[in-house]
């Protein structure tokens, strides 16, 4: 049953792609910046948790709360060093300060560190399990399950916390949720860490999937991620982890019909298909804008 073992690796790429989009997503959904730094917050995190694990001898999960944790603090510092001062700025100048941001986190590590690129430890036996006559590793099965609890997780801070109602309140207006005593600056903070510790999440078990990482690592993941936001809808949660999931399993079934050289241009080919027949994306309503 090679299909299975191709559908859980699909779905096990989907969900980090899924871990980097909710980050886009979310922040997107309050403050409508499309944040390019994001996929360098997930270089980052691969960085920590490498890091951790190895000059630290820190455990595989300690290490991954570490790099949620540092990630989280970097987007706070990010967002309000970076983006707050932007707020009532054009979209062109928040997004060109973004790739900025991006640019110089990037070729700050090079400088640190050098763009050689490291080999991530192994730190998860390479067992596999039988599964309808398929072998699935246990990486796979340990990177989905981490994954689909990180998903549960913010679905519960979102729908059920005090600061999640204040983020769906700053996301459906501001101004309102200003006057109703919502301290929008620390919402938008809040998000800020969130996703980051997603994307930090992901870094750390992207590196342990692909065993290398490198300081230009998150251009590309970063990308896809975005691709996979658009995909489900930008701004809508359900939608950045449907979007990578689906990524996930069609770049894979591209690698295994024969033509993995075109894996990562399937991600912009489905961009151009979704922007053309459905640029609201799959979960996304088709609104009016002003401009």
């Amino acid at each position: 049953m090679e299909w299975i073992q191709q559908l859980v690796n699909g779905v096990s790429l989907g969900s980090i792609y899924a871990l980097i989009a909710l980050g886009y997503t979310m922040v997107y959904g309050i403050i409508k910046l499309i944040n390019f730094a994001h996929g360098d917050v997930f270089m980052l995190g691969a960085f920590i948790g490498f890091y951790a694990i190895v000059r630290w001898d820190m455990h595989f999960i300690l290490a991954l709360l570490l790099a949620m944790l540092l990630c989280a603090i970097i987007g706070v510092v990010i967002e309000r060093v970076a983006y707050k001062r932007l707020r009532n700025s054009t979209r062109i100048a928040a997004l060109i300060t973004a790739i900025g941001i991006s640019l110089l986190i990037e070729y700050t590590v090079i400088f640190f560190r050098g763009a050689s690129p490291e080999a991530y430890p192994n730190v998860v036996p390479n067992k596999t399990f039988e599964i309808f006559g398929a072998q699935i590793g246990v990486q796979s099965i340990l990177i989905l399950g981490i994954s689909v609890v990180l998903m549960i997780l913010l679905q519960f801070i979102v729908h059920k916390t005090k600061i999640g109602k204040a983020m769906r309140a700053v996301s459906h207006d501001a101004d309102a949720a200003r006057l109703m005593g919502i301290n929008v600056d620390n919402t938008i903070s809040a998000t800020f860490a969130i996703g980051s510790a997603l994307a930090g999440a992901a870094g750390v078990i992207f590196g342990i999937y692909y065993t290398r990482i490198e300081p230009l690592m998150g251009v590309l993941p970063g990308l896809k991620a975005f691709v996979a936001a658009v995909l489900g809808g930008i701004g809508i949660i359900p939608g950045a982890m449907v979007g990578g999931l689906v990524l996930g399993v069609v770049e894979t079934i591209v690698s295994a019909l024969g033509y993995s050289l075109w894996r990562d241009a399937a991600a912009f080919v489905i961009l151009i298909l979704i922007l053309i027949l459905r640029p609201a994306g799959i979960f996304g309503k088709n609104t009016r804008e002003k401009v």
